[in-house]
């Protein structure tokens, strides 16, 4: 009796924890980093380059940081179903390198604190809900893929000479 208790116990917490492989995954390999990548870019920028553009019709470093921070709270807010907090009307008022990062780092904590109480079930609910929660990752990654031609080395590319660096000694 003992021994079948044991093995539910052990089948129950590996159900458990295989419930949330796509989360994990998804919080881990993609939004971890490029969480990092972004606010390490945004803060590495000199203020006078926030204005910098890839080509005139493009958006500025700034507008790119801005966007991000719009979307991370409109696909974070919906969810969990919560009115957005900080939409494209609040985002295209922040100017200035500070108040910029300030609110980017901001919007990752926003959805940081989501992604907690958030279960694979609820995110495969409805096909909003998916495409809310691998957006957050999707969009961030292309976001910094548009900030690497900024005149400014990318933090991950930064972060790999270092490590290829310490390697070599």
């Amino acid at each position: 009796m003992k021994t079948t208790l044991l093995i539910c116990s052990c089948l129950a917490a590996v159900s458990v924890q295989a419930q949330d492989t796509l989360k994990n995954t998804t919080i881990t390999r993609y939004y971890d980093g490029v969480r990092m990548f972004l606010e390490s870019a945004a803060e590495e920028m000199p203020s006078e380059k926030y204005d910098f553009r890839l080509t005139p019709g493009q958006m500025s470093f700034g507008e790119w940081i801005n966007h991000s921070t719009e979307r991370n709270y409109l696909d974070c807010s919906t969810l969990r179903g919560a009115p957005n907090p900080m939409p494209k009307s609040k985002t295209d008022m922040l100017k200035g390198k500070a108040e910029i990062v300030k609110n980017l780092k901001e919007s990752f904590a926003y959805c940081d604190a989501t992604f907690k109480d958030l279960t694979e079930q609820k995110i495969l609910s409805s096909p909003q809900l998916t495409f809310s929660f691998l957006h957050v990752a999707v969009h961030n990654n292309e976001i910094y893929g548009n900030l690497r031609v900024s005149g400014i080395t990318p933090p991950s590319t930064e972060r790999m000479r270092k490590m290829m660096e310490s390697k070599k000694k």
